[in-house]
């Protein structure tokens, strides 16, 4: 009966959205707007505690999100790391310890609503103001993004071209906003009206519409040397989408693996890293 009742439970949602919309658009359009920005899930678990406890830590102010930060002192050069949708800096755990074992300096945040991080809701440009003023605090020279992370990530480079970055390493980030919100308003089951009008919103809080929020457009801007990694048989993120932002980014080397999955949780992805930071 719960399995039953969470499954009809976003439509039930969706209907009460829409119905709302008909009396008050504006707080109805707030409600989808939120929805879509909110993790269910990212929070720092009992068993991750402990790993990310043995990193230097210090609390950043963005806007009005206390952002967590962890370091791991290295001597060498400072590798800054960005995580996905509903995870948070510990999913770095064994990439961390590797890099450590060659000497660099690590650094990690996890974003807004998500980890030790303070908010309730997360979008790609917020998470960006974020990473822009980790990367003024500790001034990396190499930036790994995972999914949205990646995806933030690209559209950091987008807003501040100018940083200093030497390379960045982009772990199956996704590229269409637009795709991401068809699956939304499928689940949810709004009607072309009530997304025409989201979309509308969305221009006026961000500057894009949807089909606007585009990794593989906002790359067009990037210099930088890169690596893409990307499962072809990812199932979140189209591989598609990785082929389309490598067509862009002129500098970018795309490897696709197969049987890895979305996360690329393998010493194989972990080696490709490494070389490529130290070729």
């Amino acid at each position: 009966m719960k399995e039953k009742y969470k499954k009809k439970l976003p439509v039930i949602i969706g209907k009460y959205i829409q119905f709302l919309f008909f009396f008050n658009k504006k707080k109805a359009l707030r409600k989808a707007y939120v929805l879509f920005c909110t993790p269910r899930k990212g929070s720092v678990l009992p068993e991750q505690e402990y790993f990310l406890e043995e990193a230097e830590d210090e609390v950043v102010l963005v806007k009005d999100v206390y952002v967590q930060t962890y370091r791991w002192s290295g001597m060498g050069e400072t590798v800054l790391l960005v995580h996905g949708w509903e995870s948070n800096s510990f999913r770095w755990r064994e990439l961390i310890e590797k890099l450590q074992r060659q000497g660099y300096n690590v650094i990690a945040y996890d974003a807004p609503a998500h980890g030790n991080s303070s908010g309730k809701i997360f979008n790609i440009p917020l998470n960006a103001e974020c990473l822009q003023k980790i990367i003024e605090l500790y001034r990396p020279n190499y930036v790994i993004g995972h999914s949205m992370g990646g995806m933030t990530t690209i559209f950091h480079q987008y807003i501040h071209s100018s940083q200093e970055i030497d390379r960045l390493i982009m772990l199956a980030p996704p590229s269409e906003l637009s795709r991401m919100v068809q699956e939304y308003q499928q689940v949810l089951r709004f009607s072309t009206k009530f997304m025409k009008a989201l979309d509308q919103y969305f221009k006026e809080k961000h500057g894009f519409y949807f089909d606007e929020f585009s990794s593989a457009d906002f790359s067009k801007k990037i210099t930088i040397k890169g690596l893409l990694i990307h499962d072809k048989l990812d199932d979140i993120t189209p591989y598609t989408e990785a082929e389309a932002i490598s067509t862009h980014w002129k500098n970018v080397t795309l490897v696709p693996t197969e049987g890895f999955g979305h996360s690329l949780f393998f010493p194989e992805v972990d080696r490709m890293i490494l070389d490529f930071l130290k070729d």
